[in-house]
């Protein structure tokens, strides 16, 4: 050690600090701030001395001092000044004067030094730190000013195991720095990290190696965490050190010998796995993994004892998983090269593995059989390869089949009532084995079919004997066929007669079993998914149509006492219905009544809380509007039971809103105002029904729905939870729009006029999608109505973007960029369907108020998405009024605005031009200056080249190429060339 320590040149700055009375004290007060118990004012006049003792000049000596002079115990501290040496390091310790770059590594080593002496070693994250810092000398100086850099350490291990450790973990974080993978490192570092493997590989790597062997030996008896962090060292090494140099007779005995030991044969697991993942020739890594399963299966490693632990199967698992893959891309890569002979060889070894995989796939414990789901995918994409594969190896494909259903069945101990972290894991587990299946069915469609067939078959005949998870486990597997076998037009019953018969078959027997009536509500709800997902089978055979839905009506399902049945079976029933309608007729008034008690709006008056919640019941409305509009009663008829349907929700909604107006309790206000949008939202989702204002017409179902409009307009007059309420009408308008069309539109200004009252940002911001849709829908015969609403809305959004935002508030500077952004989509609503008349028409001054927001938002907006929007908006204006019939003052507004535009804002240090929102907003800028080019011809070609480009420093040369460039290039190669252009000038 000393001499080690004293080959080193000593500074005269080094010996200085090491002098008893050059000593220098910290600041002990503010050292007191770095203890996890003190106050905040406390830390932060730590953190201030932290910052004042990085940029001090001797900083990282006085910190270096204290840790060599050993006048400082707590680990706070201590871990204070490593900090302060990394951030020398970092920072400045490359260009540092060479004197303080070797009074640094004296410091590092004179730590280590007192390691030896040390009766107890530091704490792990102090060991940890201290070894990043040599790691972090060590990429700058390595080889060139440090070649000696391991040999330095080499002779400290002598010194005990807690040096050792030290140096184990100096290796560790050699390789984060330099090999680690998962780091992504810029060229420079790659460049710098493969300088210095090769340097490592000449210089220093067979002594390390020697210096492994040594101490597995040394302390694989004394000290097994240093036998563990050792193996850790050399399994992250070998990936790029000469595989022979660890795959000998020495190397592979201490491992097996290891595999023994109960401390470290999970260590050990490991590091032969990142043996046979080390890049190489695949017949030769073939070999090695030959040999290296034939030694373990010798030893009686492999297979694993049925009463193993479980931590070293998940380690065996792995490397089993290791071996499968390794040899699968193996067989790749001589595919690729054509070497089918090899090739051929290798997948066999591959599948020769097979039972050690099947073994650890059907483990009882899922992780353990999580652990080898690559190792099968691989195998089956590779089977999928190979011609006949599914054929040839049709008794592995059944066997791992067998397996998967197997572990596709809950266990006992699922909580199916509270769900907690291990089911959530059991159900991830659950979508791996899915992807599996899906692959397999890919692969052979008739193996898999028939397998699921006669379990399906074989289960449904005998439920009610059989525990419920074999039976969810059954009509899951039939769900799931539904993903993983191809329909033909999306129906499993028409085409391929042995598919077909198979399907008919199982689906038949599960609706005759009458096992959706199952007392387990998983079983149950697993029949109604299969049923919704099969409905076109019902289409086919309409005769299990009312065996259905009175399941779907009972205690099966909507009535059903468990509440996340009742809750999925809701939507499960409005899919059906929608999927069935032709079939329901003779049944709809029966249907109807039995659905009214489901549709009671809260709250309910006879002390039983509701079967359904207000979302569920949305689902019921729609069903209940579905079945009459598709019965076959005459419009009349159909009247009358859409009245009946919505009388309720009518009569609910004026009884409450009457009581929410006159509320003084704010709780009470709340209760009152969902219940009045509940009874809006029932109405608007039965209106779901119809598609169009033909379709309600020819049901006779117009009136009942303006009728329901003229009555829910007046909650737009309530002073008391207005978001809440105004939000339902909104709902209600837009689906009138739909249905009602021109009928509609004697209410719009009301409506208008009421929801622009006192808005907040997210109020405005809902609103602008109505009134887009109201601009869209009705276009030219709407623009009196619009041009007189055009400024009270823009005045409105920009009232609200102009109130005060509190800087911490980021939920509230979001919704802001959110309504800048939906104003633009307003303005390009107008533009697009052709009623900027509604622009021009307002007063000059306000009008030109208007384009400029626009161009505001184009230049210094920095969201791209709203730049492109506003770029497309002056396109379209510029070739709507870019002409000499456009509007007074615009062609100047072009070239005082617009031309400049679409040059200041992508030269804006905010415009990212390797951004791919950014690009596209590029694009309708370059459209743009394209556009007006072609409207204002010569005049446009001049201004660029004679005064608006000169204007920007631009040299004459460049700028008669720009304007060349758009003048004769045509859209796509001009935007590649703008970019470049762009790029030119910001350089």
């Amino acid at each position: 050690m000393n001499e080690v320590w004293n080959s080193l040149p000593k500074t005269n700055v080094e010996r200085s600090y090491n002098h008893a009375n050059c000593r220098v004290t910290m600041d002990e007060h503010a050292l007191r701030g770095l203890s996890p118990t003190s106050d905040s004012t406390a830390q932060r006049r730590a953190l201030a001395y932290f910052e004042q003792m990085k940029q001090t000049e001797d900083g990282w000596r006085i910190c270096g001092s204290a840790l060599t002079q050993g006048v400082q115990h707590d680990d706070h501290v201590k871990f204070f000044c490593f900090q302060i040496l990394e951030h020398f390091i970092r920072t400045r310790y490359r260009t540092a004067d060479p004197a303080h770059q070797t009074q640094l590594k004296e410091i590092l080593l004179q730590w280590l030094q007192q390691q030896c002496g040390s009766e107890k070693s530091e704490k792990t994250f102090i060991r940890n730190k201290a070894a990043q810092l040599f790691s972090l000398v060590f990429v700058i100086d390595f080889p060139h000013k440090w070649l000696s850099f391991f040999t330095d350490l080499h002779p400290l291990l002598n010194y005990g195991s807690k040096i050792v450790d030290i140096y184990l973990r100096i290796l560790v974080a050699i390789d984060t720095e330099v090999v680690d993978r998962e780091i992504v490192h810029t060229g420079e570092e790659y460049q710098r990290n493969t300088l210095i493997k090769d340097a490592m590989r000449d210089h220093s790597v067979t002594e390390m190696v020697d210096t492994w062997y040594q101490i597995l030996t040394t302390y694989e008896n004394t000290c097994p965490e240093v036998t563990c962090l050792c193996l850790e060292v050399v399994g992250a090494y070998v990936s790029w050190i000469n595989i022979t140099l660890i795959a000998n007779d020495r190397f592979v005995s201490l491992l097996l010998r290891y595999l023994g030991v109960d401390v470290l044969r999970e260590s050990a697991c490991d590091c032969l796995l990142e043996i046979i993942s080390k890049g190489m020739d695949p017949m030769a890594k073939t070999e090695l993994i030959e040999s290296l399963i034939k030694v373990l299966e010798n030893a009686g490693v492999l297979p694993p004892k049925e009463d193993e632990d479980i931590d070293f199967m998940a380690k065996l698992a792995k490397l089993i998983n290791g071996v499968g893959t390794n040899l699968l891309n193996g067989w790749n890569k001589l595919i690729k090269a054509r070497d089918t002979e090899n090739a051929q060889k290798v997948f066999q070894s591959a599948n020769s593995k097979l039972p050690l995989m099947l073994r650890f796939l059907g483990d009882e414990d899922d992780d353990i059989s999580a652990t080898v789901t690559e190792y099968v995918h691989d195998y089956i994409t590779t089977l999928k390869q190979i011609p006949n594969g599914s054929q040839i190896y049709k008794s592995q494909l059944e066997s791992i089949i067998y397996i998967l259903i197997q572990k596709f069945e809950y266990d006992d101990s699922y909580n199916f009532e509270r769900e907690g972290e291990d089911e959530v894991m059991f159900m991830e587990y659950r979508k791996q084995l899915k992807v599996i299946f899906d692959n397999i069915a890919q692969l052979d469609n008739q193996v898999m079919l028939a397998t699921i067939h006669q379990l399906v078959m074989t289960t449904l005949r005998q439920w009610e004997g059989i525990e419920f998870t074999k039976v969810e486990l059954a009509v899951k597997l039939l769900y799931n066929l539904g993903e993983s076998i191809p329909a033909n037009q999306s129906n499993h019953f028409l085409g391929d007669s042995t598919k077909v018969t198979a399907m008919k078959e199982m689906m038949t027997t599960l609706v005759t079993s009458r096992v959706v009536g199952h007392s387990h509500f998983a079983v149950a709800l697993q029949v109604f998914e299969t049923i919704s997902r099969y409905d076109k089978f019902f289409n086919l055979e309409p005769q299990h149509i009312p065996e259905i839905i009175a399941a779907f009506l009972d205690e099966r399902g909507l009535r059903n006492h468990n509440v996340n049945l009742r809750s999925r079976t809701s939507y499960l029933f409005s899919r059906f219905i929608k999927a069935v309608r032709g079939h329901l007729h003779p049944y709809t008034e029966e249907i109807l009544k039995s659905l009214q008690d489901l549709m009671v709006i809260a709250p309910v008056d006879n002390g039983h809380p509701a079967l359904l919640s207000s979302d569920d019941k949305l689902f019921i409305y729609e069903s209940a509007g579905v079945l009459i509009v598709a019965s076959q009663f005459p419009p009349q008829k159909k009247q009358l039971l859409m009245k009946t349907l919505l009388a309720p929700t009518i009569e609910k909604f004026k009884s409450v809103l009457a009581k929410l107006c006159v509320e003084r309790e704010e709780d009470q206000q709340l209760e009152y105002a969902e219940i009045v949008s509940q009874c809006i939202s029932f109405a608007s989702r039965t209106s779901k029904a119809f598609h169009t204002q033909q379709t309600m017409k020819q049901c006779g179902c117009e009136a009942c729905y303006l009728e329901a409009l003229q009555v829910f307009l007046h909650a737009l007059d309530t002073p008391y939870q207005r978001q809440i309420v105004h939000s339902a009408v909104r709902q209600y308008l837009h689906r009138m729009i739909v249905c009602l069309e021109t009928t509609v539109l004697p209410f719009i200004p009301i409506a208008v006029e009421h929801l622009l009252k006192g808005c907040s940002a997210k109020d405005i911001q809902e609103f602008i999608p109505l009134i887009n849709q109201i601009i869209g829908k009705f276009k030219k015969v709407i623009v009196p109505f619009l041009q007189e609403v055009f400024m009270p809305v823009v005045t409105t959004i920009f009232t609200v973007l102009m109130q005060p935002v509190d800087v911490q508030d980021t939920q509230a500077a979001k919704e802001k960029q959110t309504l800048q952004r939906s104003y633009f989509h307003f303005l390009q609503s107008l533009v697009t369907n052709d009623v900027v008349e509604v622009i021009s028409n307002q007063s000059p001054q306000d009008s030109h108020r208007v384009l400029l927001t626009v161009v505001e938002g184009a230049v210094n907006f920095p969201d791209p998405v709203s730049q492109k929007i506003c770029f497309a908006i002056l396109k379209k204006l510029v070739e709507t009024w870019g002409g000499e019939d456009g509007p007074a003052g615009f062609r100047d507004f072009i070239y005082k605005n617009i031309i400049p535009a679409c040059f200041v804002a992508p030269l804006k240090s905010t415009f990212d031009l390797n951004d791919g929102q950014t690009f596209l907003a590029l694009q309708e800028d370059g459209a743009l200056l394209k556009t007006i080019l072609s409207q204002q011809g010569g005049e446009a070609y001049r201004f660029l080249q004679q005064d608006y480009l000169p204007s920007l420093q631009i040299v004459p040369e460049l700028c008669q190429e720009f304007c060349q460039a758009l003048q004769q290039t045509e859209s796509k190669v001009f935007r590649n060339y703008f970019k470049a252009f762009l790029l030119r000038l910001k350089s």
